[in-house]
């Protein structure tokens, strides 16, 4: 229950440490974030900062409305915090909220992988290679007998793999730059390229 701000995915690259040692980094792009509401728990049950990134220059009357007095924000999002007054409608955040070595908590949604089988969805074992077997890449038996004659719900099998909501926590902020409104954080990000992820502090 942090504060964070609404990013791009760009890729990843590499960079040196002051001692020589090269890390791998993830690119976040992160254009300025202005907050557009503040949801308090005696309005609206629970406290959260929504922000909005992007501007587009079509929206739906809907939007205009809910942003009125605000720029065409096409990509709005809720960080939950446990105390909004330290926030107000139109304050900006960018990407100064982190310094280099806070530890961040990234969301994003994953890759899409199709329908996958269990060995890659779930990383079953292999079946014999070998004598005359046909089971190489099957689930193999999937549930009991006569009790309790039925498959139980949420039994690991093949199905469609991918594109879900995913988080990776404690990744380190290697610089933060503030200039061309970039966050460099150590390792991988969920998601391609060009995805959003919300970073926001751990």
């Amino acid at each position: 229950m942090s504060i964070g701000v609404i990013g791009r995915k760009v890729g990843m690259t590499q960079v040196f440490l002051p001692d020589g040692s090269m890390v791998p980094v993830s690119v976040v792009a992160v254009e300025p974030n202005r907050i557009t509401a503040v949801r308090t728990p005696e309005r609206d049950g629970y406290a959260a900062v929504q922000l909005g990134t992007e501007e587009r220059k079509r929206l739906s009357k809907p939007r205009l409305g809910q942003l009125k007095g605000l720029p065409p924000l096409g990509t709005l999002r809720e960080f939950r915090v446990e105390d909004v007054s330290d926030f107000e409608v139109g304050q900006v955040l960018d990407v100064g909220l982190f310094e280099t070595g806070d530890l961040v908590h990234v969301t994003g949604v994953s890759k899409g992988k199709g329908f996958a089988g269990t060995i890659k969805r779930h990383g079953f074992g292999r079946g014999p290679e070998t004598h005359g077997s046909d089971s190489h890449r099957q689930p193999g038996s999937i549930g009991q007998g006569t009790t309790p004659g039925r498959v139980w719900k949420g039994k690991p099998m093949a199905g469609h793999m991918g594109v879900e909501r995913t988080t990776i926590r404690k990744l380190e902020v290697v610089k933060s730059d503030p200039e061309r409104n970039v966050l460099l954080i150590r390792g991988s990000l969920p998601g391609a390229s060009n995805g959003l992820v919300l970073v926001r502090k751990a």
